[in-house]
């Protein structure tokens, strides 16, 4: 089965007549958690959440008869920290800022657990937090108490000349589906993206059946998309629409080389963080929606994915809070 069989279509058109969110009962949440179904849908560790927007315009049905109780999708947040609590035993150790500020307040597993519940999210890909830098046992720790909720996506450092082997320890020994690489952290930098080692981390990938997520700025994408051009068997997910600077005069010269990538069948794109690409920083971020659709037009709706990315930044708060679900589903209403 191809990577794009895999992917999850949303079934969220039942939904779009509605603003409401109903907190999830424990017999949906039980039919959904089933550990064979989610690891036979997201075989590859990635999985579409963003085709709610696609399913709101397309492949219309007759759902008169059915009810909350018989849907038969998934809902899944694709892109989600989480650290613990536990420092001695899973410390801090930020990579790229010697005096970083360890956050208060943990943002455990459980807590998340509890948020999915709450809003029906039936399950969820955890990205490795810089916080906990290279280190990847708490994800991993996530990922074997909880089997049938998580996915995890890693940290490695992508300057190691060893990335390759790192990659397949944390896969085959501790379970996670791929890794995320960050080149906008490495502007003026980032030459080890297409250096030896990383071609025997792409090599690598390609054997394992890994999946990449890039946290990568537009002026970065040619760079990316020489080895993607080289592995086009490697899914790749480009993070929050490559953090194109909506603010520039005229973002469309920047957003093409973004589009430029959908040529590409195993690349994906995360409509996420649009709170932070909105230049009139304004809920519900109206402004970013025209580029949202040129998304879709690009890649179309199998190869959208939805991710608030961090708790609590998606949306406002307390009064005047939606839920991620609601405020994808408002996209969808307006302008698909």
């Amino acid at each position: 089965m191809d990577f794009r069989t895999r992917l999850i279509r949303s079934q969220a058109e039942d939904e779009v007549s509605s603003m409401e969110v109903q907190p999830a009962d424990s017999s949906f949440l039980k039919a959904h958690s089933s550990r064979r179904r989610f690891l036979g849908v997201t075989a590859a560790g990635v999985v579409t959440a963003g085709t709610t927007m696609g399913a709101a315009a397309s492949q219309p049905r007759n759902t008169s008869n059915e009810t909350e109780d018989s849907y038969d999708g998934f809902r899944i947040d694709t892109h989600m920290h989480v650290w613990s609590g536990d420092t001695q035993r899973f410390p801090f150790n930020h990579p790229t800022a010697p005096n970083f500020t360890p956050p208060k307040t943990a943002a455990t597993a459980e807590l998340l657990l509890e948020e999915m519940d709450q809003f029906s999210i039936s399950h969820c890909v955890l990205v490795q937090t810089i916080y906990h830098g290279w280190d990847n046992s708490y994800l991993a720790k996530c990922l074997k108490d909880h089997p049938d909720r998580f996915k995890g996506q890693g940290l490695i450092d992508p300057t190691d000349q060893h990335v390759a082997a790192k990659l397949e320890f944390w896969m085959r020994e501790h379970g996670l589906s791929g890794m995320r690489f960050s080149p906008i952290y490495y502007e003026n930098r980032d030459e080890w993206m297409t250096s030896d080692a990383a071609v025997e981390l792409w090599q690598k990938a390609e054997s394992l059946g890994a999946v990449f997520n890039f946290f990568i700025s537009t002026p970065q994408l040619p760079k990316l998309e020489q080895m993607i051009r080289r592995f086009p068997n490697v899914p790749v997910v480009i993070d929050h629409l490559a953090r194109i600077d909506l603010k520039a005069s005229d973002p469309l010269p920047e957003f093409q080389k973004l589009l430029a990538l959908a040529r590409y069948p195993a690349v994906y794109v995360k409509v996420s963080e649009l709170s932070v690409l909105s230049p009139s920083q304004q809920y519900p971020w109206r402004d970013t929606f025209e580029w949202v659709r040129r998304m879709y037009d690009a890649f179309g709706p199998d190869r959208m994915m939805w991710a608030p990315a961090s708790r609590g930044q998606l949306v406002p708060r307390p009064a005047d809070r939606r839920s991620a679900r609601n405020w994808t589903l408002l996209i969808a209403r307006s302008n698909f």
